[in-house]
């Protein structure tokens, strides 16, 4: 009898801590993250909103020696959450892993619907990339090499600011600022609209202009697209037809596909822990290609 009670026990409590870890999935990466490997400065303002606030990941001596501590890269990382949610503190896992590899990086919150609709979340990116240019050699980064990057919402905001130059122009920067741009499992062609919220927040008479393909010229920076083939949130075909645009254009375009990534893997598979099973469980090396373009650049 006590020997059912304890394996009915032990069932429950197993099946609850698959539903939370479902559930939490961002929550169970950042626990499992190792911590002392980079510096957090939490909370920085870069507006007056509260949503305005942005985190930075500071490498410490000793990660990727390779890089001079004055001449490190600086990454903008933008989450994703469909333009309406999202909290930098669940992506600590990203500032780790990039961190890891010798980059600053710098996490910010953004406003998202139904606070803002389109554009009000790119004045936002882009007002955090000036003050990410503005404090760089504060973190001991090169403010003559700020990518930025996204994941599925965040790599359209990405790619917008990469290819539409005027978002950089208002926040006062110039048409060169980038030195990269970086999309994971990104929207970027992904017109007409099929879902009524997504109609309320890119407005009809603008909504073209949301579109990162849209606006490419031939003076792009460099651009790395990574996207995982067992997508069904953001179709893959997005990635494939901005690339062939790109190259169009005469603009440098790396393109990597994961065919054993789902598009919420596309990301998670930066977690220290997943790359920890990398030999054994087929997650993708997508912070090692991350890392190889940024170096190069």
């Amino acid at each position: 009898m006590k020997l059912r009670l304890l394996i009915c026990v032990l069932v429950i409590l197993f099946t609850t801590s698959l539903a939370w870890i479902a559930a939490h999935p961002l929550a169970l990466l950042n626990a499992l993250v190792p911590r002392g490997g980079c510096t957090r400065f939490v909370n920085l303002p870069y507006g007056p909103n509260l949503r305005q606030r942005i985190d930075v990941y500071m490498p410490k001596e000793g990660n990727d020696a390779a890089i001079p501590h004055r001449k490190r890269p600086m990454v903008v990382f933008f989450y994703g959450g469909s333009w309406q949610s999202g909290n930098r503190e669940d992506y600590l896992f990203v500032g780790e892993a990039l961190a890891s590899k010798g980059f600053v990086t710098a996490i910010p919150d953004y406003r998202v619907y139904p606070q803002v609709v389109f554009p009000g979340f790119m004045q936002d990116a882009a007002a955090a990339v000036r003050w990410a240019k503005l404090h760089a050699t504060m973190y001991g980064a090169d403010p003559d090499r700020i990518f930025v990057a996204g994941h599925s919402a965040g790599a359209q905001i990405a790619l917008l600011l990469a290819t539409d130059r005027s978002w950089l122009a208002q926040a006062g920067l110039p048409a060169n600022a980038l030195a990269g741009a970086i999309g994971l499992a990104g929207p970027y062609d992904f017109l007409p609209l099929r879902d009524q919220t997504l109609e309320r927040i890119f407005p009809d008479a603008i909504r073209s202009a949301s579109q990162p393909i849209h606006f490419i010229e031939g003076n792009e920076p460099p651009v790395f697209l990574g996207v995982g083939l067992r997508d069904k949130m953001v179709d893959p075909a997005n990635t494939e037809r901005m690339a062939v645009q790109l190259r169009k254009h005469g603009d440098f375009v790396e393109v990597r596909r994961y065919p054993a990534l789902t598009h919420e893997m596309t990301v998670g598979s930066l977690a220290a822990p997943l790359r920890l099973i990398a030999p054994f469980v087929p997650v993708g090396p997508v912070l090692e290609d991350v890392a190889s373009f940024i170096d190069q650049r």
